[in-house]
């Protein structure tokens, strides 16, 4: 346990921290998730109604430091593609 204020401030700081980049990166993981199971069932127009919220929520989590900058862009990519090939598919 720390004992110096500093370093049981930095805890506080830590933990609140922590907290807040588990919640973005479940937000993520959930967003995605249901985009692919959205795509599964054939879908694809609420897919691609979801995509805005994926891209938003990956954006944040890389300019606040979550993720980095090239997993964020791998990441949209990735599911911009999956629901194009959706799209495209007879």
């Amino acid at each position: 346990m720390p004992i110096t204020k500093s370093a049981k401030k930095a805890l506080r700081q830590n933990l609140k921290r922590r907290a807040r980049n588990r919640q973005k990166k479940r937000k993520i993981k959930a967003l995605i998730k249901q985009a692919k199971d959205f795509i599964q069932l054939k879908k694809t127009e609420q897919a691609k109604k979801l995509l805005p919220m994926i891209y938003k929520s990956i954006d944040k989590a890389a300019k606040t430091g979550v993720i980095k900058k090239n997993a964020a862009s791998r990441k949209k990519a990735k599911i911009a593609k999956l629901i194009n090939k959706e799209t495209k598919s007879p």
